[in-house]
């Protein structure tokens, strides 16, 4: 049951990525659907589908349409994601 539920959440974002210029309602319901599946059946997303949703608001973010994606100038190199829909900014620190 667990596998069956990862692959239709791979395709839900894989579709929902696609979808997300020429149609965002449908891009947003499904990335809602895959987060759904996610919860009702236990099951932990796994990272790759996780960087696609924001931290904060929890709503589906694709680089360059409705999020903004930075490399960090400090020391330390990260790459910083910006979600346009509630403006909040994260950090994903690049192994050196």
């Amino acid at each position: 049951m667990k596998k069956i539920a990862i692959e239709r959440m791979e395709i839900l974002v894989e579709n929902a990525i696609t979808n997300a210029k020429t149609n965002p309602k449908l891009s947003q319901r499904q990335a809602f659907l895959a987060r759904r599946i996610s919860t009702r059946h236990k099951i932990r997303m796994p990272y790759h589908l996780r960087m696609v949703f924001c931290k904060k608001c929890k709503s589906f973010i694709v680089p360059g349409i409705n999020s903004r994606i930075r490399l960090g100038r400090a020391s330390v190199k990260a790459i910083r994601i910006s979600c346009n829909l509630c403006g909040h900014t994260y950090r994903k620190i690049i192994p050196q």
